[in-house]
């Protein structure tokens, strides 16, 4: 057995500082909300706003570097791959995503059925209330919306909105118009369509286009290599400036969760039919996230997945800080990179599109928020209903953006498909905000897991085509997140 040196332990903490800051920085922020909390007075909006505006500050800067990281990361990335190899990573990358999707999906449906969080027993003497808003949508349209938003007639407004379609109410009557159009208040197929640009970037138009980009430059070769240089280089700027916003992780973990903290009405929420809903959740990502994706990673791989989880805490971290997938992308790239040794032209292609459609933490939390919902309302759910939600709850965490809450919107999509109303996604709002900041983090953990798969299964196919020619696109040299 190695002798446990002085100089190991130093090395070891030097090299983790970062990764314990911020793991300090997260649970600081806790004790930092509940200590503030104990103030008789009631926290104002305001005070609440200045508490945790240094998080916001650092959210803003991850926020902002998504654009400039990711499209000339992906178009270098799929760029430098042989064509004859690029369909066999993107097809991996997907087999990967939708096969953890659908297991995600099954664990949640088979907790939820077998915990049944909704039953009358688990409410105690409150009854849990309607918070909140939720938008009217068809599980049709929000399908359609996925496939609208892959094609945005503009580049540059794709970059700061996405487009999502709105049904406006009739009335309270039905009535017919001219045209002979019956429309029917209780039926939402028969409502008006219109549509309007939200204030979201497109990301999954923004990553098609970025790879088609990229496909067609690897097609032409000399002629698109003065394009290719530019991308790789701002790539690589990209990822320096990544290095230096990260080391404020720790500072703006600790403020946006006391901030959050502080924001919660009433912790006595968590109790009752809640509660269990809230515990059937967590025991669902725990394990999904460190039991079955771990096995996946072993099986394919034959290496234990102990030493790379532990190299991606600092991600999973700042993605329960952040609450999005997205803004933890570059901490995401940076880590697989430096510390998993992952080729960046593996982890730059696949992390993008995984962090764009690869959502097991929501695919899981939308089934059983679904089901916790119909046994609330006391409604039985048939295989047939069971079976629906499972593939609705697929395509919905497919379609949800990497952003807090996103899974919010999705979720009306998957109520849809069993005949519950909207509305009925409040009854969760109380105790969502938390869930998001744990789904994220096995989000987040899915998509490096994938992407150390992905490496690994084309290793082969990297060594052989040797495409990366001198000055081509190759892991970023840059000094160790931790200072060394």
């Amino acid at each position: 057995m190695a002798k446990l040196t002085k100089d190991k332990v130093t090395s070891c903490l030097k090299g983790s500082a970062l990764t314990l800051a911020t793991l300090a920085g997260v649970i600081g922020g806790v004790i930092f909300g509940l200590c503030l909390r104990t103030r008789e007075a009631r926290w104002t909006e305001r005070e609440v706003m200045y508490v945790s505006y240094v998080g916001q500050l650092f959210l803003r800067m991850l926020k902002a570097l998504i654009l400039p990281l990711i499209i000339p990361s992906l178009v270098a990335a799929v760029g430098s791959l042989d064509m004859s190899i690029s369909g066999k990573v993107g097809g991996r990358a997907v087999g990967y995503y939708m096969a953890t999707t659908v297991l995600a999906v099954i664990l949640g449906i088979i907790l939820v059925s077998a915990i049944h969080p909704g039953k009358p027993g688990n409410q105690g003497d409150d009854e849990i209330t309607k918070v909140g808003e939720s938008r009217n949508v068809t599980a049709v349209d929000t399908l359609l919306d996925l496939a609208r938003n892959l094609f945005p007639p503009n580049l540059v407004q794709a970059t700061t909105q996405q487009y999502r379609t709105v049904l406006k109410y009739p009335g309270d009557n039905a009535y017919t118009e001219a045209g002979g159009q019956q429309r029917d208040p209780a039926n939402l197929y028969t409502w008006k369509i219109d549509g309007e640009y939200t204030n979201s970037m497109n990301i999954l138009g923004l990553v098609f286009f970025s790879v088609f980009l990229g496909v067609t430059l690897a097609v032409m070769k000399e002629k698109g290599k003065p394009l290719m240089d530019f991308f790789i280089c701002l790539a690589e700027a990209m990822m320096t400036i990544t290095t230096w916003v990260i080391y404020m992780a720790p500072v703006g973990v600790f403020f946006l969760i006391g901030g959050q903290i502080l924001e919660m009405e009433d912790f006595s929420v968590v109790a009752g039919q809640l509660g269990y809903y809230f515990m059937t959740v967590l025991v669902g990502l725990f394990v999904h996230g460190f039991i079955v994706l771990p096995i996946i990673y072993t099986v394919t791989t034959r290496k234990l997945p102990f030493r790379f989880i532990a190299n991606m805490t600092n991600a999973f971290t700042t993605a329960f800080g952040t609450a999005s997938s997205s803004a933890t992308l570059p901490v995401t790239m940076n880590l697989l990179e430096e510390k998993n040794g992952v080729d960046a032209r593996i982890s730059r292609f696949v992390l993008p599109i995984g962090a764009t459609i690869n959502m097991d933490g929501t695919a899981l939390y939308e089934a059983v928020a679904a089901i916790f919902i119909s046994q609330v309302r006391s409604m039985q759910l048939s295989v047939g209903s069971t079976i629906a939600i499972a593939i609705t709850a697929t395509a919905a965490s497919i379609g949800a953006a990497g952003i807090p809450q996103a899974g919010l919107v999705t979720m009306v999509m998957v109520l849809d498909t069993v005949g519950l109303p909207a509305e009925d996604v409040t009854l969760i709002l109380a105790v969502d905000w938390l869930l998001d900041r744990f789904r994220t983090a096995i989000n987040v953990l899915g998509d490096s897991i994938g992407a150390g798969i992905v490496y690994e299964l084309s290793k082969a196919d990297l060594e052989e085509t040797k495409k990366v020619t001198e000055g081509g696109f190759e892991a970023v040299p840059m000094t160790e997140i931790e200072g060394d």
